[in-house]
């Protein structure tokens, strides 16, 4: 009976071990809104909480960097972009793991993008594509769609 028990309480200890392994870490959570600023215009935001110790990169990384975060927005005759998409100041500090400076924000950023509206409503819709790393290890990108009424 006692031989029983140790094995099941180690059988039970072997898989929720394992769980915990296959987990999909998903450091970066992503958060969306808009602001008409006049009849003919409104700033979209698209914000990321990351989670503590985690980091997510600017859209400014050079080549041989992590991937960069990059928004791709969709075509539409209802609104056109207006400039490029606005970052604040990032963290900017060497990565041993890429041998270079790399630009990144730690906890949250919003990125914001002014649009040109050829219609009262609409909705910007569009992706972005990022990558996140701790001190440990980085996760593969990834790519986020999204969908923003704008009223």
């Amino acid at each position: 009976m006692r031989f029983t028990t140790k094995v099941f309480f180690a059988a039970v200890f072997l898989l929720s071990s394992l769980k915990g392994s296959t987990q999909i870490l998903k450091p970066v959570k992503w958060s969306y809104g808009a602001k008409k600023i006049s009849a003919t215009e409104a700033v979209v935001f698209i914000k990321a909480n990351i989670d503590g110790g985690w980091h997510l990169y600017s859209q400014t990384v050079a080549e041989g960097g992590p991937v960069k975060t990059t928004f791709t927005f969709a075509p539409s005759k209802e609104y056109t972009l207006n400039g490029k998409t606005q970052e604040p100041t990032p963290i900017v500090r060497n990565e041993p793991a890429f041998d270079m400076k790399v630009a990144f924000f730690e906890k949250q950023v919003i990125f914001q993008q002014k649009v040109k509206l050829n219609k009262q409503q609409t909705t910007v819709k569009g992706n972005v594509e990022y990558m996140t790393c701790n001190d440990e290890k980085c996760l593969p990108p990834d790519t986020q769609e999204f969908s923003i009424p704008i009223k």
